[in-house]
């Protein structure tokens, strides 16, 4: 029988209908979660905005701290059956789902640690006559209500990214999960309450429309929105927020890596594989476009196809698959799509390049596709990786930079003259040196710029975006006043 996770508002409502969650890899049904409409999201919003506006039930930051580090330490009593249902909802294999259940006990940590470090700063008075006599200061107070809508291939520790920072800044927040992937979130809040967290503090609701959900973004109460997804989705939100609110948006790229003539195939290959396939190629960094120079393209093409043919894909939840299944059946169709398209274009198929099941697609490496194909300019988000010849380092970094996208690069070189040339002409928040694109810790700062997002991630960039600095001014007492 499917486990059944009803809404996770404060106050009893009824739900409006009922989501089947299927395991990505077989289909097979795992759970029913209930939805909600709009007179759900309308008590979601009413009970986190009325208990923002009560200055006095706010949560001091010792009780916020206490909180988050217990949550942190249940998280780590139940790591294990934590990654093997985020491997069944999500598809991302169990060995790679359990560094996601520690990364995401990190995540909830860093809350508390950056409350630890929180500091106000002193502003500079007496400077000038209208200063004289006066001190400033500024503190912290939590910006209003979040609402979070998060996607579906980190399940548990995205969730954390979004969730565990608006508890630390204090504010309210309503998180909708992805559809394919909504039960790794509603553990985690269940194990926030369990930690002490009051019910109101942290909602999580499944809407049982896009239209219902935009009714949640575009409401006037809402202070924040944290979205992560597609591009157009993203940036059609941002258009509905209300006068006033902020939001950090994070979308994906078409990650590109150069590789240099002095780059060792050895080192580079084994890193390719694992910044290309990991969760299958859909990971919003994930190495899509390489450009090799010319004189070791081909060879670094066929040890990449020859390494990918011997990924093993199959069921996420065995400790020796290294590739699990695409989140939709709809997904192996389009990837199939988008490769034959190119290879009708003139790309040479050096491996995959078929789907497996209804539900897997062998990981594929495409050698030389037209610029105009989709590989070539769309996010794949697929286990697709291509690789281009180049001839002039100049003309490499000019077609990496040609696409809308910009996100997280990567340079394999020996040369520090040639690392320093392509990291500071690379369009790119973050470029990874000998490492490849999908690199992260969840203290760094995480940012898509152009289409591929506004704002910055990582954990003590969202704990400050979720807060408002408020001056203090004091006028000192008159010398000789009574």
């Amino acid at each position: 029988m499917p486990e059944h996770f009803p809404l996770m508002i404060a106050g009893a409502i009824e739900p409006a209908s009922s989501l089947e969650v299927v395991a990505p890899f077989d289909q097979s049904p795992i759970a029913k979660v209930d939805t909600c409409g709009a007179d759900g999201i309308e008590q979601a919003l009413q009970t986190a905005y009325t208990l923002f506006r009560d200055r006095d039930a706010w949560l001091p930051v010792h009780r916020r701290i206490a909180i988050l580090e217990q949550c942190a330490e249940l998280i780590r009593a139940r790591a294990e059956f934590l990654a093997i249902e985020a491997a069944r909802e999500g598809g991302k294999p169990l060995i790679d789902s359990r560094v996601e259940v520690v990364r995401a006990i990190d995540s909830i940590r860093l809350c508390a640690e950056s409350l630890r470090g929180a500091t106000g700063e002193v502003i500079a008075m007496g400077i000038n006559p209208a200063s004289a006599g006066k001190q400033a200061h500024t503190v912290s107070e939590p910006i209003g209500v979040v609402v979070a809508l998060s996607a579906f291939n980190h399940p548990l520790n995205l969730i954390a990214h979004q969730i565990g920072p608006a508890v630390a800044a204090g504010c309210p927040v309503i998180v909708k999960p992805a559809q394919d992937t909504p039960l790794s979130c509603y553990r985690l809040v269940a194990l926030l309450r369990e930690a002490g967290l009051p019910d109101a503090w942290c909602q999580a609701l499944v809407s049982e429309s896009n239209e219902v959900t935009g009714r949640l973004v575009a409401d006037r109460r809402v202070a924040f929105l944290s979205f992560i997804g597609s591009a157009r989705v993203g940036w059609m939100l941002r258009s509905q927020l209300a006068p006033g609110a902020r939001c950090a948006l994070e979308h994906g790229g078409a990650a590109p890596v150069i590789v240099a003539r002095d780059a060792d195939i050895g080192v580079v290959v084994p890193k390719l594989l694992k910044g290309g396939f990991y969760h299958a190629g859909q990971v919003c960094v994930s190495v899509q476009r390489v450009f090799a120079h010319a004189s070791l393209a081909r060879q670094l093409a066929s040890r990449l196809a020859e390494g990918a043919a011997r990924l093993r894909i199959g069921d996420p939840t065995l400790e020796q698959t290294e590739v699990g299944p695409l989140i939709r059946p709809a997904e192996v169709e389009r990837i199939g799509h988008w490769v034959r398209e190119a290879v009708d274009d003139g790309a040479e198929l050096l491996s995959g390049g078929r789907p497996l099941s209804d539900t897997t697609y062998a990981c594929t490496v495409l050698y030389d596709p037209p610029d105009s194909s989709r590989v070539s300019n769309e996010e794949i988000f697929g286990p697709v990786v291509c690789v281009y010849p180049y001839t002039d380092l100049d003309e490499a970094i000019a077609r990496a930079n040609s696409l809308p996208w910009a996100f997280q690069a990567a340079v394999f070189t020996d040369s520090m003259v040639t690392a320093s040339r392509a990291a500071e002409r690379l369009d790119a928040s973050a470029v990874m040196i000998n490492d490849h694109t999908a690199f992260r810790v969840d203290w760094m700062p995480f940012a898509g710029l152009r289409q591929s997002g506004l704002g910055v991630g990582g954990i003590p960039y969202t704990l400050h975006d979720m807060q408002v600095r408020k001056m203090i001014v004091v006028e000192a007492a008159t010398p000789g006043a009574s």
